[in-house]
């Protein structure tokens, strides 16, 4: 379950979607979020699964890496679908105790599961095609016009960044605790859910010691660098618009507005 978390982790390759500017990556993600609020209807959400499955092809990571990603939330998956599927009033099909299924518990269950998946999806491609300094950039240079009004744009872009930095890392360390622990006879595989809780103690204390020491080496390191801030820091690879890049806030364009058109116009 671990290893199936790619939230944060960078797919380095050649391909359209690495070479974007990050803030056109930042952008299409965001109306990509959008647009799935927007889709009332299954031609929205076949419109929607087309143009996610392009760019996944465009970035060229593998499938196989997309969908392993959601394996993590297989669990939010299923409770979501659960709840909207027997609890949601309308038409009933199929009854049994207090429990209900209904036409329109079905429509809301298979929207968010869908609706769930494209979005971690959608924003993994972000992350497995940027890295996290181009990703601070383009936040930083994107949110620019925030600094008018003293939002302190450089600080929350590091942060994110550093936090996604560390989605990796704290993986690799909650794997090698894990190793150890199962050597020393722990049981995280039992479906005993309270010998599960149980086994989990001695995995999150080290986890949370070592998350904690790795935080306060990096303060150290940043305060030994003299590190003061976004104020007056100059970039040694300064983000500059091409040809792609318009080409790719074009398409992002069209598709929000095939997306709009769908869900206001086309009634199913």
């Amino acid at each position: 379950m671990i290893r199936d978390i790619t939230l944060g982790q960078y797919y380095s390759t050649e391909s359209v979607i690495h070479r974007l500017d990050p803030r056109v990556k930042l952008v299409g993600t965001l109306c990509y979020i959008i647009s799935l609020f927007l889709i009332k209807n299954p031609i929205g959400y076949l419109v929607a699964a087309i143009f996610l499955a392009m760019v996944i092809w465009l970035s060229r990571v593998p499938v196989k890496f997309m969908i392993r990603g959601l394996k993590a939330i297989v669990l939010l998956l299923l409770i979501a679908g659960f709840f909207n599927l027997f609890f949601t009033p309308g038409e009933p099909l199929w009854s049994w105790k207090a429990l209900t299924i209904t036409k329109e518990g079905i429509v809301t269950a298979t929207t968010m599961v869908l609706r769930l998946m494209f979005l971690i999806m959608g924003s993994s491609v972000m992350t497995l095609t940027t890295t996290p300094n181009n990703l601070t950039d383009g936040m930083e240079k994107g949110l620019g016009f925030l600094k008018l009004i003293k939002v302190p744009v450089h600080e929350i872009a590091m942060m994110m960044s550093i936090a996604l930095r560390f989605i990796p890392i704290l993986l690799e360390e909650t794997d090698k605790i894990m190793k150890a622990q199962i050597a020393r006879g722990a049981d995280f595989e039992s479906k005993n859910l309270i010998k599960k809780a149980k086994a989990l103690v001695p995995l999150l204390v080290p986890l949370f010691v070592s998350a904690f020491r790795r935080a306060n080496d990096l303060a150290l390191a940043m305060e030994a660098r003299c590190y003061r801030g976004g104020e007056g820091r100059t970039k040694m690879k300064p983000l500059i618009y091409k040809k792609r890049d318009a080409a790719g806030y074009l398409v992002i364009l069209l598709y929000l507005v095939v997306c709009i058109y769908i869900g206001r116009v086309i009634k199913l």
